[in-house]
């Protein structure tokens, strides 16, 4: 399929623009990454607690900010989760602890902090009370006045409760009467009396040690820096190094536009991300591989033509190639930008804006660079030997 019947662009004549749109947006991702918001690490690599809270209703951010303040949380960051029908909220929290104390006490944090908006005297929450806290508080009311099999029958209501919760409700009872059924309505009552119903659950927490995140910190940086080396030293062997080291920088350049953005609109870099530069990174290059090929096998075949024209003329021959592949990843990588979720929202944000820096590097960036290396060793207008007499006269004869 070919989307352009010999197309004949002047790629390079409009190179001075590109370049200075890539320093811009180079140097406003490092300004960004130094100066403003950093770069902006998740949990994964900082280290902290995340906290997933399902609401009963649509969240206020700033109420729960507000509350977050107030109990002395100041460094908690808040993230719409999912789906905005489901009010469901992302809430990190830095910890230094690593053990299930910090687990419980980052979960409790929040769970105080949210009651303290609307928590009556004396009761607890049955939608953030444990399956324990349940049974205990049962055996201890004996609200069906059981005798010696007590403990068996008391337990088996509360699973029933906390199953109810979970499962049917999705943690947030909103009145006490969705119990009604699945329990007896004398262990209702009792826990009416003793519990309130808040308006969220805690539904997951999570914890990354700093010892752990800065780890993963150092392995992400290796493994950048590794991909890349190792794909000089292919391109070096495979083509020549001017070759390796102009797709090297384009990769480079990719990378710090990519990081760029994400400090720009102050996203999280998690490992997904991670994971996501590193495949942008092998796309550029093979992309890249694609042009360079093109160029070399034209170097040999039109030898009469300066290494602008030839680079020009590969670029225009392989622009279908690139606008097919390309186009249709990108199509592939924004509907799951789009409809992917919360969960994938970095790693898709990254293809996106990877796929569409990576086509443009291997074209405005990379043959720039091996044009304007063969200039400044004076080969950039070089022409083919003379056929010699002997030679002419064959091709003559056989023609």
């Amino acid at each position: 399929m070919e989307f352009f019947r010999n197309p004949n662009i002047e790629f390079l004549k409009y190179k001075w623009y590109f370049l200075a749109f890539s320093l811009v947006f180079t140097l406003a991702g490092i300004l960004s990454m130094v100066f403003w918001h950093g770069v902006p690490l998740g949990v994964d690599f900082r280290g902290g607690t995340i906290i997933t809270v399902k609401f009963a209703h649509a969240p206020n951010e700033n109420a729960i900010r507000s509350a977050l303040d107030r109990a002395g949380l100041r460094d908690a960051k808040i993230q719409r989760f999912g789906q905005a029908a489901n009010n469901e909220v992302l809430l990190s929290l830095s910890q230094k602890e690593t053990s299930e104390t910090a687990l419980d006490q980052g979960k409790n944090q929040i769970v105080q902090a949210l009651e303290a908006l609307h928590s009556p005297a004396g009761k607890s929450d049955l939608n953030n009370a444990s399956l324990q806290d349940v049974t205990e508080f049962l055996m201890k009311a004996d609200p069906l006045r059981l005798g010696s099999d007590a403990p068996q029958r008391y337990a088996s209501l509360a699973q029933a409760v906390v199953s109810t919760r979970d499962k049917t409700f999705s943690g947030v009872l909103n009145s006490f009467d969705q119990l009604r059924g699945p329990v007896t309505g004398e262990v209702v009552t009792a826990l009416q009396g003793s519990y309130f119903l808040s308006d969220f659950a805690v539904r997951n927490v999570d914890i990354v040690g700093p010892q752990v995140g800065r780890q993963l910190q150092n392995q992400a940086k290796w493994a950048v820096l590794y991909s890349l080396l190792g794909m000089l030293v292919y391109l070096a062997f495979r083509f020549e190094m001017i070759y390796g080291v102009a797709a090297v920088v384009a990769c480079i350049h990719d990378t710090i536009i990519t990081l760029g953005m994400f400090s720009l609109t102050n996203t999280e870099i998690s490992l997904t991300v991670i994971a996501a530069i590193l495949t942008l990174v092998g796309y550029s290059m093979n992309d890249t591989i694609v042009v360079f090929d093109r160029i070399r096998e034209n170097v040999k075949l039109m030898r009469r033509e300066s290494l602008t024209e030839i680079v020009n003329r590969s670029i225009n021959q392989t622009l279908s190639r690139t606008v097919l592949t390309s186009g249709l990843t990108f199509l592939t990588v924004l509907s799951l930008f789009l409809f992917g979720g919360e969960v994938l929202h970095g790693f898709s944000l990254a293809l996106v804006i990877g796929i569409v820096i990576g086509t443009y590097s291997s074209i405005f960036i990379a043959s720039p660079m091996l044009v304007a290396y063969q200039d400044w060793r004076g080969k950039g207008n070089r022409t083919a030997a003379p056929v010699p007499d002997a030679r002419r006269q064959k091709v003559r004869a056989k023609a």
